[in-house]
């Protein structure tokens, strides 16, 4: 199912709500999985342990080939586990993103974002916001809690930017990964004997205690570092262009920053950037909706649709930064539910307000129908580039 409006999910999802809330379609491979597109089944399916988060699973559903392979390449982490494994790693990093810790942040994140615009007004504009500035406001934060060395960012946004560039090939992005793997490891090594105040210390200790092998703690860190640092960034420069095109309400979050926090979550809400962290596979007969689903056959939570449901929502279609209550899932819901939320919404908020508050004539440099967006079925939408001028 295609977008046919950039921002908007596939207008499909309304029919299958209306008509089909539980149905079974075709994906790339010839198998079936099923559609859930109803808010209160797929929380059902995302809450149910009935069902598993397990790629290796018969039967889970993969959106290509890709996809496929990978699942069986890499050691999984703890978002591709069931309990009680899913539990014990989680919970080894859960702290770190505590509403608590997360707070302790902010003032680094108001940093990064600062600096950032400093660096932006120095440069001959228009300049392309996604780039400079919506993907390393996440990306810097991470490198910061992860205790990467400064020195070492310049490698690891190369390997970055040719892993998320869309004209790479598959080989390439494969290399850019491990690329990215065999440093996380040598640091980890460096870390042995030097230690710091930082996360991949703190795993370190897990691995002293038998918790954890060396290798999970390379794979868990490369999660961390790659996993959430698109989508925040993808909701930060759409955030932006949604806002540009309701000035309206553009004008009253300039007036009024303190509106920032029910701007995001309708900012979530609207967008769903993150659509792929919702598939699972049956562990046994369950019934959902009107639909048996046997054992072993997929099923993809359809959040986007959820997030747009009128039982839920009303005038689902309206964006509207007042929204309350906004109940969402653009983070997902159950055990599986994102475990950097709390550092997703505070990252938006602070990069979003401290643009508009920098930049107050911020604008488009070209005009809404020349945008470029990603356009691929196996990938979270988001712009190729937004130029601004300011």
């Amino acid at each position: 199912m295609q977008r046919k409006s950039p921002l908007r999910p596939p207008p499909e999802y309304t029919r299958l709500r209306k008509e089909a809330p539980v149905s079974k379609a075709k994906i790339w491979d010839g198998s079936s999985v099923w559609l859930v597109s109803r808010y209160k089944d797929v929380v059902k399916v995302l809450t149910d342990s009935s069902f598993s988060k397990v790629r290796t699973h018969p039967g889970f559903p993969e959106t290509g080939p890709g996809g496929k392979a990978a699942a069986t390449a890499t050691k999984p982490t703890f978002v591709d586990m069931d309990p009680p494994e899913h539990t014990q790693h989680r919970l080894m990093v859960e702290n770190e993103f505590s509403v608590k810790n997360v707070e302790s942040l902010r003032p680094k994140l108001e940093k990064i974002a600062n600096d950032l615009i400093d660096d932006m007004k120095k440069k001959k504009q228009p300049i392309d916001l996604h780039v400079a500035y919506s993907l390393p406001v996440p990306t810097l934060m991470i490198y910061d809690m992860l205790g990467i060395p400064y020195e070492d960012h310049e490698f690891l946004e190369r390997c970055n930017a040719i892993r998320t560039n869309g004209s790479a090939t598959s080989a390439e992005s494969s290399a850019a990964s491990q690329d990215l793997m065999n440093y996380l490891s040598r640091l980890a090594e460096k870390k042995k004997i030097k230690g710091g105040n930082d996360m991949i210390t703190r795993l370190l200790k897990q691995v002293h205690q038998g918790k954890l092998t060396n290798d999970e703690l390379v794979a868990m860190t490369f999660l961390l570092l790659v996993a959430g640092n698109a989508t925040t960034a993808n909701m930060i420069t759409l955030g932006v262009l949604t806002l540009v095109q309701h000035p309206d309400q553009l004008n009253e979050l300039k007036k009024n920053p303190s509106l920032i926090k029910s701007a995001v979550e309708e900012i979530l809400r609207y967008l769903t950037g993150s659509q792929f962290a919702t598939r699972r596979v049956a562990l046994k007969k369950v019934k959902i909706g009107n639909q048996t689903i046997e054992k072993n056959q997929g099923v993809w939570a359809l959040n986007a649709s959820a997030n747009e449901d009128e039982d839920v929502f009303p005038n689902p279609t309206t964006f509207n930064i007042h929204r309350q209550p906004n109940p969402h899932l653009a983070f997902g819901e159950g055990i599986h539910r994102c475990v950097a939320e709390h550092l997703a919404r505070a990252e938006i908020e602070i990069a979003i307000n401290t643009l508009l508050q920098r930049l107050p004539n911020l604008q488009l440099a070209i005009p809404l129908e020349k945008i470029q967006y990603v356009n691929d079925s196996s990938r979270d939408f988001g712009v190729d580039a937004l130029p601004i001028k300011w």
